[in-house]
């Protein structure tokens, strides 16, 4: 029977497992106002094709089914059905995405993702609260407020989530 020696091409890898083996990653840079602005653009300009594909779509099919009417229930919604829809938009962009992905279209775009506070994936929850976070008026602006160092809107901050560039 043949001796293992450490030098055997057929031994299986072997490395040290200690208690403080995550205790060694990189740190996370947060990314920057200009990417976060970038982030937020490419996302509204996604969310406003989105929207236009589901209406569309919608409409050609009540088109197929109603081939004399001579318009969309869509065209009869009052303020409020719009920003339901509108949420609802933001809610199946941001949320399935970040929550699968750890990032969105702007995100990808401009090298940054999402991750909880020990820098892995965000759970859905954290997705969905970071979504829901979104809807407080004037959110958007609590990136400008931020210090520098930590760029972290309320939606981040919330849902103890942050945006770092990806290495």
């Amino acid at each position: 029977m043949r001796r293992m020696s450490t030098d055997d091409p057929y031994r299986a890898p072997a490395s040290p497992i200690e208690a403080g083996a995550g205790a060694d990653r990189l740190p996370l840079e947060a990314a920057s106002r200009w990417r976060r602005l970038c982030n937020l653009l490419v996302d509204y300009v996604a969310m406003a094709s989105l929207s236009f594909v589901v209406v569309m779509a919608y409409s050609i099919a009540y088109f197929a089914r109603h081939p004399m009417a001579q318009a969309t229930p869509i065209e009869s919604w009052g303020v409020v059905a719009e920003y339901a829809f509108g949420i609802l938009v933001m809610l199946l962009y941001y949320t399935p995405l970040e929550a699968l992905f750890g990032c969105t279209l702007g995100k990808l775009v401009t090298g940054t993702r999402v991750v909880n506070e020990r820098g892995g994936k965000p759970s859905w929850g954290q997705a969905l609260g970071r979504s829901f976070a979104r809807l407080i008026p004037f959110e958007a602006l609590s990136v400008l407020v931020a210090s520098e160092g930590q760029v972290r809107g309320w939606h981040d901050a919330l849902p103890r989530t942050w945006v770092v560039r990806k290495r």
